[in-house]
């Protein structure tokens, strides 16, 4: 807009009333087409300070607007390392225009006005305006102009506030795809069916703890007599984790039929290594069972030791704690010592992998589920179907957190050797 008819000694002449609502009329549209057109913040604070300077003779001011912390948005007139004005214990106090002079503030003895601008009692910013000539017997333009300055502080205020809302929601919008593909991504994690068959019944239950979640179990047929069981819980949570694992799931199944679980283990932990930088690591539960010779064969990778439920010769219930393996993956360059164990199943015997969501649970008091009661629960509904039992599991654990939240991912898998 073309101002140098503005510039007069101000707005004196004849018709200058007129003119001046008119060229206030003209700066609101000017404004507002500029926020229609989606003028950057920066281009918006130039024409506010030149309407403020150049046209309606305001000498020094300085907007703060809160960003992550309060800021100085735009200035003029004023000496900004000298300024010694602290929104918290200045401004905060205004919810209304009041003159300086009306509540002397010693901060606050450069300027005459400050302006609030708020929303829904919340302040988005603060205005403090002021004029040079300080000993002229003219009407101040800060007073003069003050309910149109107040005017165009809150369209511009307003308008920058709404641009941040909107690239929030953008940014929310973001968030909520990766979080989508992230859950789809995980849902394809697992495996579709389970074995229900005269050798092997298996039930599984996976609840993350946010929309996506860091634990992963999985079921593999390797050959015509051999399948493996995993179970595994990235540190951390959420998207990061979740691309993580599904790496990690992919370069597992991609190697599981090709190398022993020996070597097989030290590649993953390479793999973890190469992807989370030292950032993130992964325990895990690896078993490997032949349906002929009854034989199980695992390596526990600083995960949960598994729960192995059999009956002895006079039918009492023993369990034991799968824990022979190596450190979790990803906590070091390579692994320093890598153990696997081998054991006979005999007939319905039961195998529990969990996570710690499972064990750390905890109820109203504070008090941790603990393995102790996992174990006893099996083997107190040891002769139930594996989906059964994991129902049990389920409902135990839901009524043990009573109207607490889960704390954690929660991943079960159970298989029953027949």
């Amino acid at each position: 807009m073309n101002t140098e008819a503005y510039h007069m000694t101000p707005f004196s002449k004849t018709g200058a009333s007129a003119r001046l609502k008119d060229y206030k009329l003209n700066t609101l549209l000017d404004i507002t087409k500029a926020i229609n057109e989606n003028s950057s913040r920066e281009d918006l604070f130039v024409k506010f300070k030149e309407v403020l300077r150049e046209n309606l003779m305001t000498g020094k001011m300085v907007l703060f607007m809160k960003e992550e912390d309060w800021i100085v948005a735009a200035s003029f007139g004023v000496d900004l390392e000298g300024l010694d004005v602290d929104v918290e214990r200045d401004l905060l106090g205004f919810r209304e225009i009041m003159h300086i002079y009306l509540k002397p503030e010693p901060h606050l003895d450069l300027f005459d006005v400050v302006i609030p601008v708020l929303h829904k009692s919340q302040p988005l910013a603060f205005l403090l305006i002021g004029d040079i000539d300080e000993e002229s017997l003219q009407i101040s333009p800060t007073i003069k102009h003050r309910p149109f300055i107040e005017t165009l502080t809150n369209i511009i205020v307003v308008a920058i506030e709404n641009k941040k809302l909107a690239k929030d929601q953008l940014r929310q919008e973001g968030i909520r795809k990766e979080l989508e593909l992230a859950s789809e991504m995980q849902n394809m994690l697992v495996p579709g069916t389970l074995p229900k068959n005269d050798k092997l019944q298996a039930a599984a239950y996976y609840q993350p703890h946010q929309q996506v979640g860091g634990d992963y179990y999985d079921y593999i047929q390797t050959s015509d007599h051999e399948v493996v069981f995993c179970m595994a819980d990235v540190s951390g949570k959420g998207i990061p984790a979740a691309f993580l694992m599904s790496n990690f799931q992919a370069y597992l199944r991609a190697l599981i039929k090709r190398i022993p679980l020996f070597y097989l283990i030290q590649r993953l932990n390479r793999k973890v290594m190469e992807s989370a930088k030292g950032q993130k690591y992964i325990t895990m539960f690896i078993a490997q069972y032949d349906l002929n010779t009854r034989v199980l064969n695992y390596i526990n990778a600083g995960h949960n030791p598994p729960l192995l439920l059999t009956r002895n010769e006079d039918g009492v219930i023993q369990s034991e704690l799968l824990k022979i393996g190596c450190t979790g993956l990803g906590m070091f360059e390579d692994l320093p010592k890598v153990d696997e164990g081998s054991i006979g199943i005999p007939e319905n015997a039961t195998l529990l992998c969990y996570t710690d969501g499972v064990v750390e649970l905890e109820n109203e008091k504070g008090e941790e589920f603990g393995l102790d009661a996992l174990i006893k629960l099996v083997a107190d509904n040891g002769n139930l179907s594996m989906d059964d039992l994991i129902e049990m599991i389920k409902t135990t654990l839901k009524n043990y957190k009573g109207h607490r939240p889960y704390i954690d991912d929660i991943a079960l898998l159970a298989a029953k050797f027949i």
